[in-house]
């Protein structure tokens, strides 16, 4: 039978030793149509593995509801990989991260306030398994053992994040789970930030694997990544680096390190297509991703081949030269360098005598090294993965190279380098010019300048000018009235939005309280279109004293995305989080309650002392001191902590402390008397806090109505007729319009980049929503250009549908461009 053996030494497949070279290459980020020839362009690249993240929530559409087809048919994207000649590393979650709507973890689930994500509880492991039984036969049928190409299988993902309560009991459930459906490849989970236990729950039969994402110029790489080799090796496990930095100077430093599975996080970049984008904690905090999903890695989300594609070519075949089974060990010789470099000098044995060593420059200027008494030229940037005492044949020694040896060849040694390499052969030293050929005894010694991929001539961008303006809008699905504001997703809408509509008494007020929307809000008040409101979930006062009587209110509440990431500092970033409107509240008083708080706990004797919030002053700096107040309010109240500048702990009467942040620094309260204390570290240097309570009325009475993707995707690709416009075109604040645009055809595809300002725009083509862009004022985005989309090259149609948003300035699409797909 076909073998994965796993054990201190490394990797073995089918009785061959080897490092593996892994890239991270998703299905669900790319056409369908596009699939094999990024997992050729993979192979190519001297990478013999792709590392596949598998969304449960992109296939179980809603519970119960799944789908395995098109773009979603992962057994017809492994077998591909199969035919690529590549393996696979299987990683279905459950949760995955990613950057991912949710981190796969379906929006519904937060629905079952009994239900706890990501722990050993038995309604969540329900719905796992669930989604095991749909996935896991597929990879039980593609696994290496019966000759697919999965040769490792991951449980969740970098679990040590994350605060489960019972790792041990969690990482049980999911290995039996993967047994029980025949998975006999090894069993991995990945620990994020270096804690193996809190990955794993030690659990016996999952494999720990390491995530590093290190500064690249840092001199500590080797030092941090050997220390977790050696802690793997004492249990006779390799070091599985399952996801770290793309850079290949960064990879040839965990290479000598000692990590057999390198797999770079994002090689080969894509897509976000429709509302699939998570909310992340990657801002200030909090941010949206891109429709581009791109690092920076070796291959654009485009296709185009960067720079880092030749690099990844040198290195897959200076591996292919070092042979199997490299050993870390310590370098058999003294090395010095006129420019930075690592603190630990990276080294290892090969099975057939001699040693590679690394030395990276960390430098932008080339420099020299000392190596063994001999100096040697080393390129800005670099890292030469150095031969010594390396035998050639049966007649010579290659005592020492400074550059990476690619090829040996009937008495040729090829060498790859920027700058003269310097060889020793025996005891014959000499020095080989880049793109020259050098004779030494019957050695024929090669240095060649590392290639680029060639880059295809750029054409010029070009305006869109075919643009049509639909007269009708998308219908909308009646979903009642409530009192409260009901979660989307209690109406059905885990990808999309929805809108909310009262009217109420403002008379005599002068502000209202939104708390808990997420993620995009826009507030019409007496038909005023507001900013939108980006808060995750954050509290937020509203000013309306320019209005009073009744009043109508619409509030539309749009998904941009569930969060991938458990952030406590504020509410919609937390895993799990539902989004809506929240809850709105009338101000009915201002309250300042920030004096008379008793200090508690050591800081003093009985009579406990009295000041302001944060005010008692002591030596004993960063010690907790705990405050204590009664609070009173006749109906619900908020209190607001003002200036507070990190977490506290809150405890309203015997309840379970809180934590409360800096960025969302309020607590609601029932009505009646509570008993408020406050914990936080002591510091001389801060001023008291302020503290304000809030009375508050709930604004009831709310008709919503929804729009799922589905519905919105119909509306989008049906054919409608239209009336021709001409850019620039002004929408008024909360005005939205549906433009259809006629393309060119395109082998490559369109790159559509947009301008103007206060939009939002979401567009579909191929049947698919392709993704959103947001123009002027907007907040925090990562993973690539925010205002480009990318309509691939089989796909027909592009609709538009474009929002006006309120604040500053008019709301404007100004233009169109089509620009060349090359990066």
């Amino acid at each position: 039978m076909s073998t994965i053996r796993l054990d201190a030494q490394g990797i073995e497949i089918d009785g061959r030793s080897q490092v593996v070279l892994c890239a991270s290459l998703f299905y669900f980020r790319l056409p369908r149509e596009q699939w094999r020839a990024r997992l050729d362009q993979v192979r190519a690249s001297g990478y013999t593995c792709v590392d596949v993240y598998l969304p449960w929530n992109f296939h179980e559409l809603a519970p119960g509801r799944w789908d395995f087809e098109g773009r979603r048919d992962v057994a017809a994207f492994l077998d591909l990989a199969a035919a690529a000649d590549l393996k696979v590393i299987a990683r279905p979650g459950p949760y995955i991260c990613s950057e991912w709507d949710g981190g796969a973890l379906p929006a519904w689930l937060g629905l079952d306030p009994e239900l706890q994500v990501r722990q050993n509880e038995p309604r969540f492991l329900q719905q796992v398994a669930a989604w095991f039984d749909q996935v896991l036969p597929i990879l039980a049928a593609r696994q290496h053992s019966v000759g697919g190409p999965v040769i490792m299988v991951q449980l969740e993902n970098e679990l040590d994040f994350f605060d489960c309560t019972d790792r041990p009991g969690y990482l049980t459930a999911l290995r039996d789970l993967a047994l029980g459906h025949g998975i006999t490849v090894p069993l991995i989970a990945c620990a994020g930030q270096g804690d193996l236990f809190g990955a794993t729950g030690a659990v016996a039969g999952v494999v720990p694997a390491c995530n590093f994402y290190p500064d690249d110029d840092s001199p500590h790489i080797e030092a941090e990544v050997r220390r977790y080799r050696d802690l793997l090796a004492e249990r006779d496990l390799p070091l599985l680096v399952t996801e770290t930095n793309r850079r290949h100077r960064t990879l040839r430093r965990l290479l000598v390190s000692g990590a057999t599975l390198i797999a770079p996080y994002l090689q080969s970049s894509g897509w976000n297509f429709g509302y699939t984008p998570s909310a992340g904690n990657w801002g200030d905090p909090g941010n949206f991703m891109t429709h581009w999903y791109d690092f920076g890695g070796y291959v654009s989300p485009t296709g185009q081949e960067r720079p880092e594609y030749a690099e990844a070519q040198i290195l897959a075949r200076v591996i292919d030269v070092l042979g199997p089974r490299p050993a870390v060990a310590k370098p058999a010789v003294e090395v010095r360098t006129d420019f930075p470099t690592s603190s630990v000098i990276g080294a290892l044995k090969l099975s057939g005598g001699g040693q590679v060593i690394a030395v990276p420059n960390l430098s932008l200027v080339d420099g020299h090294a000392t190596v063994a008494g001999v100096q040697v030229e080393v390129a800005a940037g670099a890292c030469p993965l150095m031969p010594v005492g390396l035998p050639i044949g049966a007649a010579h020694t290659l005592t020492l190279a400074s550059a990476d040896l690619v090829s040996v060849t009937d008495g040729v040694l090829e060498f790859s380098s920027a700058v003269p390499v310097t060889v020793v052969i025996d005891d014959t030293t000499v020095v080989v010019p880049v793109g020259e050929r050098v004779t030494v005894a019957d050695l024929e010694l090669v240095a060649v300048r590392p290639t680029e991929a060639a880059r295809e001539p750029v054409s010029a961008a070009t305006d869109v000018t075919s643009v049509r303006r639909r007269s009708g809008q998308a219908p909308v699905a009646v979903a009642g009235v409530d009192e409260v504001p009901p979660s989307l997703e209690s109406l059905g809408v885990f990808r999309g939005r929805g809108t909310y509509s009262t009217t109420t008494d403002l008379t005599g007020v002068d502000e209202l309280l939104v708390a808990g929307a997420a993620d995009i809000l826009d507030l019409t008040i007496a038909g005023d279109v507001r900013p939108p409101l980006v808060t995750y979930g954050a509290n937020r006062r509203i000013d309306v004293r320019e209005v009073s009587g009744p009043v109508p209110i619409e509030a539309a509440v749009e998904i941009w995305g569930h969060a991938n990431f458990d952030d406590t500092r504020l509410p919609a970033l937390r895993l799990g989080a539902l989004r809506g409107l929240g809850t709105v509240w009338k101000i009915n008083a201002v309250q300042d309650v920030s004096a008379l708080w008793t200090v508690g706990g050591h800081w003093a004797t009985q009579p406990a002392p009295v000041r302001q919030l944060g005010g008692w002053s002591s030596t004993r700096g960063g010690e907790r001191v705990t405050y204590t107040r009664l609070v009173h309010s006749p109906t619900p109240a908020a209190l607001l902590l003002r200036g507070l500048d990190e977490p506290a702990f809150v405890r309203i009467d015997s309840a379970d402390p809180m934590t409360v942040s800096a960025e969302n620094p309020w607590v609601l309260l029932p009505a009646g008397s509570s008993q408020v204390a406050v914990t936080l570290p002591h510091d001389a240097s801060r001023p008291g806090l302020g503290a304000e309570l809030l009375t508050l009325t709930p604004i009831t009475g709310w008709s919503c109505t929804a729009q799922d993707d589905e519905l919105l995707t119909a509306f989008a690709v049906s054919a409608s007729p239209g009336q021709t416009v001409e850019l620039p075109l002004a929408l008024d604040a909360g005005e939205e319009a549906w433009l259809d645009v006629d393309l060119p055809a395109s082998e490559s595809g369109h790159v559509l980049r947009f301008e103007g300002t206060q939009l939002r725009v979401t567009a579909w083509s191929g049947g698919e929503c392709i993704g959103r862009v947001w123009l002027g004022d907007r907040p925090a985005f990562s993973g690539g250009d925010p205002d480009r989309l990318w309509i691939p090259p089989s796909w027909s149609g592009l609709t538009l549908l474009l929002g006006g948003v309120g604040g500053a300035g008019a709301a404007e699409l100004r233009r169109l461009t089509l620009e060349p797909p090359t990066d």
